[in-house]
């Protein structure tokens, strides 16, 4: 199974780009996760519907064909890591490619919201973009280390 973490926007600060790339890094061969990265679309004069639609087909030609599609939206289901682990576990078991979306700052048009097979929020809260890639990354890194009785998660 390839698990991909496709994220709207660029020129994120640096230490988000270290903090994500290092969990990324200490992913195990069989989680390995690549992280893909779509422009954001420019927002200036234009309504939320038409940005929305535009970054929807960028990030639809980044989305392998028959994979599963898990977004990242304020308004889906909030997850312990545990639970999250359990995803993970039942994920890997099925062998099929996984794509871990998150939206830009508009959210994702209401199709690809409605193709998800998943819609995960890690917190109520608004959080900023780079921030929810490394907190994303972490927390897979996590739950993958649960599932292997790796100590970096205690409870």
């Amino acid at each position: 199974m390839k698990l991909t973490l496709l994220a709207v926007g660029h020129r994120m600060p640096a230490w988000a780009e270290q903090a994500t790339a290092e969990y990324l890094k200490r992913l195990p061969h069989e989680a390995r996760m690549t992280l893909v990265t779509v422009k954001p679309e420019r927002r200036i004069g234009q309504p939320v519907a038409t940005i929305r639609s535009r970054e929807a087909a960028r990030l639809r030609e980044k989305i392998p064909a028959g994979s599963r599609l898990v977004v990242l939206d304020e308004h889906g289901r909030q997850t312990s890591t545990r639970e999250l682990a359990g995803l993970l576990a039942d994920w890997l078991a099925a062998g099929k490619d996984t794509v871990l979306l998150i939206g830009g700052a508009d959210g994702l048009a209401p199709e690809l919201l409605a193709r998800a097979e998943h819609q995960l929020a890690l917190s109520r809260l608004t959080l900023p973009h780079a921030l929810v890639r490394v907190l994303l990354a972490e927390q897979v890194y996590r739950a993958i280390s649960m599932l292997r009785d790796h100590p970096y998660h205690r409870e």
